[in-house]
């Protein structure tokens, strides 16, 4: 019998996508699935779609901030007390531990309160001053202190994943901190952690490396039913990274969550591999630059966004896929500025957008499209549009300078606001 107080579910928190290197993922299988099967983790560079059988099996989850448990039940509820959430620090409001190691002379120990495993500097600093490295690990271990404030926590995580499929029909998603108690018929828990942090330093570059673990578990019989890792990188020269009060950290640290939420959700529940076509087209008050769609340019500040879209495939590994049709399909679109998004529309039915409101200034903005399959009560999410072909990686995930284009950003279709100036 459980004695512990429930206590309240986490708060939503709204968050950015991001993206950056995503790593080799450990994909474990379930018995008597072919797809899964084999005793080795698949090491690939491109993203991976859950079985239909797998994903169909699973219509009632919870959505936990912490990496897997070792030895402990997860149907009906915790049998043991755990820590509460404090911002998804490590052995809940614990600051952390560090990992001692001297780089280039300089003495490093960064406390990771958000990570499982906390991360440490390393790399060459044979171009670099003992002030900048100073400055740069100074910078991150008063960011990273204050987990409760940032965003790279394990329960800001579990908000973003459960905030991109608690609209999906087809699944009823919770979310909940550690000490609430299981409702009985939950099927399935989705555990989502911080898992660990590099900062490579290669001369006057330091490259930022976040991972994040997820584990799919079935209550039932305790069986993983997936399991992923799942990381976003990027670079900037350490001033970059340190100047305007860490401007360009915390981009990052916000993207990050984005993005690595948005694949967790999207590999584990919603995304489909139907082959399709998808690129920007010119509007009446977009034009391409040289003739290149992916680089537009208006005078307007609420441009029409427009998009060519087809099925290139029959997308026979879902077995509704024949189902689709024109009419069936709608579209989301996200735009950002360098920092932020700053508007998001859904359910478009036209292969064209032209934003509500005005957005926020002249300049240069990112923007992608994603189809939306609404088949027998249900929905499923395509790639979102970006240069590389659908299903690969792509130059999203790797960023080149941090402070210009987030890695997120970076082969989204770009327009330039071009209203004179004030």
């Amino acid at each position: 019998m459980d004695t512990h107080k429930p206590q309240h579910a986490v708060p939503p928190s709204l968050g950015v996508k991001v993206a950056c290197v995503l790593l080799a993922g450990a994909l474990f299988p379930v018995a008597g699935s072919a797809e899964e099967s084999g005793t080795e983790p698949a090491a690939a560079a491109v993203r991976t779609h859950m079985s239909e059988a797998l994903r169909e099996s699973v219509t009632r989850v919870v959505v936990l901030p912490t990496s897997t448990p070792a030895e402990q039940g997860v149907a009906g509820t915790y049998d043991k007390e755990t820590k509460g959430l404090v911002g998804g620090a490590l052995e809940g409001s614990q600051k952390g531990r560090g990992v001692g190691m001297d780089v280039g002379g300089i003495p490093v120990n960064v406390p990771f309160p958000i990570l499982t495993l906390p991360g440490a500097i390393f790399g060459g600093l044979s171009e670099m001053s003992k002030e900048q490295i100073q400055e740069f690990r100074d910078t991150l271990t008063e960011e990273l202190a204050d987990a409760a404030s940032q965003p790279l926590s394990n329960d800001a995580l579990a908000s973003n994943v459960f905030w991109n499929i608690r609209d999906l029909p087809q699944v009823d998603a919770r979310v909940f901190a550690l000490t609430t108690p299981i409702p009985e018929d939950t099927e399935a828990v989705l555990y989502v952690a911080m898992k660990d942090m590099t900062i490579d330093v290669q001369k006057d570059e330091a490259v930022i490396t976040t991972t994040a673990s997820a584990a799919l578990r079935r209550t039932s019989d305790g069986q993983y039913m997936y399991q992923r890792d799942v990381s976003y990188q990027d670079r900037d020269t350490l001033g970059n990274w340190t100047k305007d009060d860490s401007a360009a950290w915390k981009n990052y640290a916000n993207f990050a969550r984005h993005y690595i939420g948005q694949e967790i959700s999207a590999e584990v529940f919603d995304r489909v591999d139907i082959p399709h076509e998808l690129t920007p087209e010119k509007s009446d008050t977009v034009s391409p630059v040289k003739k290149n769609v992916w680089q537009g340019m208006t005078k307007s500040m609420t441009p029409t966004f427009a998009w060519t879209f087809s099925l290139t495939g029959d997308g026979a590994a879902y077995p509704w896929a024949d189902k689709i049709t024109a009419d069936n399909i709608s579209y989301d679109i996200e735009i950002y500025d360098l920092y932020r998004p700053v508007y998001a529309q859904q359910n478009i039915r036209r292969k064209e957008h032209t934003p509500e409101v005005p957005l926020p200034d002249c300049g240069q903005y990112r923007w992608t499209v994603r189809p939306v399959y609404h088949v027998d009560d249900a929905v499923y999410y395509g790639e979102w549009m970006r240069k590389s072909p659908p299903g690969t990686p792509g130059n999203g995930n790797v960023g080149r300078a941090a402070s210009e284009v987030p890695a997120y950003l970076q082969d989204f279709a770009v327009v330039d606001v071009k209203c004179g100036r004030r």
